[in-house]
C-alpha cells in the first residue's frame, strides 16, 4: 500500500483489537489482510463484524469492516462508499455467463468500496477490474458500516426498479433479481 494507509492501529475497541490478535498491526495490514480473505457472504449480511469470526466477507461487509477500524483509529482520510455499477464480465469476472444466459451484457449493481484520500480502493477480491469498475459507476454516495444492510439493498432495488422502466427491460423485477442473485453466487465459487 502506500503512506496514506500507514496507520498504527492502537484503538482499544473490540474489532482493532481482534485485528491486533490476528497479528495485524496497521491500516495497510489490514487492508491486505480483508483482501486475502474469500469473497462469501456473511451468516448477516449486515453485520460487519463477522468478517473476522467467519473468515470471509462481501463487498459491504469487508469494506464496513475497515471503515470501522478507521473510524476507531482516527483515520479520517478513509470513507466508505456505495456505488452502483454497470456490472459486466469486463469489470466483475465470473459474471458473464449468467448474464449471457439470460441475454442482458450488464446489470446495475451495488457495490461498496472504500474511498482513501478521495482514490477508490476496492479490496473484495481480484475478480473486479478496478479501472473498468470505475469507469463504469452510474452514481454513488458516502455511507457509514450500518447502511450496508437494508439502507443498500433499498437505494439498490429502486434503482433497478427505475432502470428496468428506463431501459425498457423485458423482465420483472423479481426476475432481475434472482438474476444477480445467480451472478453473487458465481462469484462465490
Amino acid at each position: 500500500m502506500d503512506n496514506h494507509t500507514k496507520f498504527v492501529i492502537n484503538s482499544k475497541e473490540e474489532l482493532s483489537q481482534k485485528l491486533i490478535e490476528c497479528g495485524v498491526n496497521s491500516f495497510d495490514e489490514a487492508l491486505t489482510y480483508i483482501k486475502k480473505l474469500p469473497y462469501g457472504r456473511n451468516t448477516n449480511r449486515s453485520d460487519y463484524r463477522l468478517v473476522l469470526k467467519e473468515q470471509k466477507g462481501t463487498c459491504s461487509t469487508k469494506h464496513a469492516f475497515l471503515a470501522e477500524i478507521a473510524r476507531q483509529n482516527n483515520i479520517t482520510n478513509v470513507k466508505l462508499f456505495l456505488g452502483i455499477y454497470n456490472m459486466c464480465e469486463e469489470n466483475t469476472q465470473g459474471v458473464g455467463s449468467v448474464l449471457k444466459k439470460w441475454q442482458l451484457t450488464y446489470l446495475p449493481e451495488a457495490h461498496c468500496y472504500l474511498k482513501i484520500n478521495n482514490i477508490i480502493t476496492d479490496i473484495t477480491s481480484n475478480t473486479i477490474s478496478s479501472k473498468t469498475f470505475e469507469e463504469s459507476i452510474l452514481i454513488e454516495e458516502e455511507i457509514t458500516p450500518n447502511q450496508i444492510g437494508s439502507y443498500k439493498e433499498k437505494q439498490h432495488q429502486f434503482y433497478l426498479r427505475q432502470w428496468i422502466i428506463k431501459e425498457s427491460i423485458n423482465y420483472t423485477f423479481e426476475s432481475i433479481w434472482k438474476i444477480r442473485e445467480a451472478c453473487i453466487k458465481s462469484l462465490s465459487q
